[in-house]
């Protein structure tokens, strides 16, 4: 347990408790150990030479020079890498991504790993790598979504088809009293979070040993086991913390690959930890997109059609599909409906899951497109999307399982004085002159389920343990699970050895796609009922008990006792009813994994993101200084920790619509901006005033649990919401992000 100091007992329901990080202070005193704070004895540093071209391929490595710098002990290369049992371009489901591992001198992108030095110390293998100093052959790369052929992609996202259509999409917009067609442009953004990519691997003979940050422990060791050719059993990985992840550790990026390679090669334990400008090209990024949206609309504010296309880029070698056009099929009642998705191969390394993929793009261009069909229907944007948001899913007529989505708008504008907002641009100006907006974006995120197990152990002693190996990368798991663990075993949540974050415990799944809380809960909440199912039949099967004859429907589990649900006075402690029955123990276990009502019901939550900005009507300086989300999203386990997401989302909105993007080279193919200095995103003084009002609801389909995921519903919706409101302050529509001043001048 994540604990430096005893906390006060709580009494009563653990659930819906605003309960401070459990992890905490570990983490404010540095005491939390992330993945490159472990040093094992005899360990060696691995630093990764990388590519300065974005195509062509190696010609000479002065692999001499490197060698013999003092400390250097090996240098990795194509010629002398270990053999791997499968090769790293070999694919095997959705979630398999070719991984660059030294196979050849071919460069494929800029910031590619072309060797690997290892070194007594950090200084030396970082010393050796630039000696090694490549030579290339280049050939012209391609960049930007004009420098190749457009083609369409087998599948969208994880599966999903390019194409879809609903109704009839051309006699909709030719019947149209109003229509827009209008193309917006979202920039590559890469994943900058705080904790870099590491890995710290140990062989021992054909077991591995790994401190390395993951967000799914036991598809990085199938992974791993089947490119060394070992069993996922001999492979433990531990990763109790992460410091961020949002996609880009989903998945075993190819640099931790080559760290645990490194060690093989050398015999000893090796660390590789990747530096800032690194994390520029191999381990996933959003990419661009081009978006063309027609919407036309009747006299009376009704879509008639939605028409949204798709213009985004993968790598010359392998295929991810930003899926922006799924966000049009979830949110607006148009009768006709269709959505394309057409890809360019760039000299990139491949796009991967970056937080609300598709989403968050896609809700970007659509958000700005139906404030400008709102805009043509001489309507306030708030009561347009009021007049269209869809109570079933348009794409496959499924109800909703959540019809929360007009009381998000309801409490969203009534928080944020929305009513005060005039129709008209530029009619508002704050007390230093400021041109000020008011802009509404409509927030929705699918409510996820994946596979996962859990563990629970109620011991005569009176200790009880739960294992699962679940992952926090920030949101809250070592705090939130904890506390479903304790309502469902009905003990305090410091009774509890709560254990998660190694992939020798019960597999928890991925925290990926918001799910996580749901997905290992909901697995956590299944061992919990198993134990008390057990404990529950010992005792009403027991004439020696009190509960004799109460039957499992007649008993509550609470504070380590069973209880009489008819007779309070009745009760018996668990360490009791093991002892009489000559048990050290009883353990249940649990799963979760989508089930029949997803066939049924459309499930998502909601939420309505309202933003205020000032723009400097002479200098065209952009400031955020307000926004006000409303969120629907099922059951709340720890309101303290859902807020903190929203508030997370939020920021990234205002980073997408403001600040966030990757500049290339339009000549060399490598990015201009591979540092926090001038990759911006934003600091303490762009973070407007944030509120997050979480809108009550009750969803019986949903997942055992009644839960939805928080972490990236706050992304869609916020940077429309921002993007609208410059419209508002100024009157000009900038469709092409982050909307920098330049384009308001």
């Amino acid at each position: 347990m994540p604990e430096t100091a005893p906390r006060p007992i709580r009494h009563g329901s653990n659930l819906g408790q605003p309960l401070t990080r459990r992890d905490g202070i570990l983490k404010v005193t540095g005491a939390a150990p992330y993945a490159a704070d472990h040093h094992p004895p005899g360990m060696l540093y691995a630093v990764m030479a990388v590519s300065r071209i974005a195509r062509g391929r190696v010609t000479r490595l002065d692999v001499a020079a490197a060698k013999n710098h003092p400390g250097v002990v090996a240098v990795m290369t194509p010629d002398n890498k270990p053999v791997l049992a499968q090769h790293p371009d070999e694919k095997h489901d959705g979630f398999t991504f070719r991984l660059d591992l030294l196979q050849d001198d071919r460069v494929r992108y800029a910031n590619q790993p072309v060797a690997v030095v290892i070194a007594e110390t950090l200084e030396a293998a970082t010393e050796g790598a630039a000696l090694l100093d490549p030579a290339y052959e280049v050939e012209t790369p391609a960049v930007g979504l004009d420098a190749a052929e457009p083609f369409t992609p087998a599948a969208i996202g994880v599966g999903d088809p390019a194409d879809m259509e609903t109704g009839d999409v051309a006699a909709g917009l030719a019947g149209a009293a109003h229509t827009v067609a209008a193309t917006y442009e979202t920039p590559a953004q890469y994943h900058n979070a705080m904790e870099p990519h590491a890995v710290v691997a140990t062989w021992d003979g054909d077991r591995l040993d790994l401190d390395m940050p993951s967000q799914g422990l036991a598809m990085a060791q199938g992974r791993i086991a089947g490119l060394f050719g070992i069993a996922p059993s001999d492979i433990h990985i531990r990763s109790p913390f992460l410091g961020g992840g949002f996609g880009s550790k989903g998945m075993i990026a190819g640099p931790q690959v080559l760290g645990i390679m490194a060690a093989r090669l050398v015999g000893r334990p090796v660390k590789l930890v990747m530096s800032r400008p690194q994390m520029f090209g191999p381990v996933g990024h959003r990419a661009p997109t081009r978006q063309t949206l027609r919407l036309g609309a009747g006299a009376d504010g009704a879509l008639t059609a939605l028409d949204h296309e798709t213009l985004t880029a993968t790598s010359t070698f392998d295929d991810f599909i930003e899926p922006s056009g799924g966000v049009s099929h979830t949110l607006y009642a148009a009768p006709a409906l269709a959505t394309r998705h057409r890809a360019v191969r760039l000299d990139t390394g491949t796009p991967l899951f970056m937080r609300a993929p598709g989403e968050a793009s896609g809700s970007a261009a659509l958000e700005a497109a139906i404030d400008e069909m709102a805009e043509a229907c001489g309507m306030d944007p708030l009561d347009f999307r009021l007049r269209n948001y869809a109570e079933t899913e348009p794409a496959s007529g499924k109800p909703f399982s959540s019809k929360a989505l007009r009381e998000c708008y309801a409490q969203g504008a009534a928080a944020f004085g929305w009513s005060r907002r005039p129709l008209a641009p530029r009619q508002m100006r704050d007390a230093n002159g400021l041109l000020v907006g008011w802009g509404v974006g409509t927030a929705t995120f699918p409510a996820l389920m994946f596979q996962a197990e859990a563990r629970a152990v109620v011991r005569a002693t009176g200790e009880a343990s739960v294992a699962i190996g679940a992952i926090d990368m920030g949101q809250g798991a070592w705090t939130a699970l904890a506390q479903i663990a304790a309502e469902e075993l009905g003990l305090s949540i410091d009774a509890i050895d709560f254990r998660i974050g190694s992939s020798d415990l019960p597999n928890g799944g991925i925290a990926g796609g918001s799910a996580h809380t749901a997905t290992a809960g909901t697995a956590i909440k299944g061992a919990a009922t198993e134990v008390i199912a057990q404990l529950t039949a010992l005792a009403t099967q027991d004439r020696r008990s009190p509960l004799y004859g109460a039957g499992n429907a007649g008993v509550v589990a609470r504070g380590g006792r069973l209880v009489r649900r008819d007779d309070e006075s009745r009760s018996e402690a668990f360490t009791d009813i093991l002892s009489r029955a000559g048990k050290d123990a009883v353990e249940g276990k649990g799963a979760a994994g989508p089930d029949a009502a997803r066939e049924h019901y459309a499930m998502h939550a909601h939420g309505a993101v309202f933003a205020e900005v000032t723009v400097d009507p002479d200098l065209g300086q952009i400031r955020a200084t307000r926004l006000v989300g409303a969120f629907a999203a099922g059951r709340i386990i720890n309101p303290r920790l859902v807020r903190s997401q929203y508030y997370g989302g939020m920021i990234w909105g205002v980073s997408f619509a403001l600040h966030e993007q990757a500049v290339m080279d339009p000549r060399t193919g490598r990015p201009m901006n591979a540092n926090l200095a001038e990759y911006h995103v934003p600091v303490n003084a762009d973070v407007p005033s944030l509120e997050a009002i979480l809108v009550e609801e009750e969803d019986p389909h949903v997942n055992p649990l009644g839960i939805k995921g928080v972490g990236e519903i706050g992304v869609t919706g916020s940077a429309g919401a921002i993007v609208n409101a410059i419209w508002h302050a100024t009157g000009m529509r900038v469709r092409t992000l982050p909307v920098t001043l330049d384009k308001l001048l």
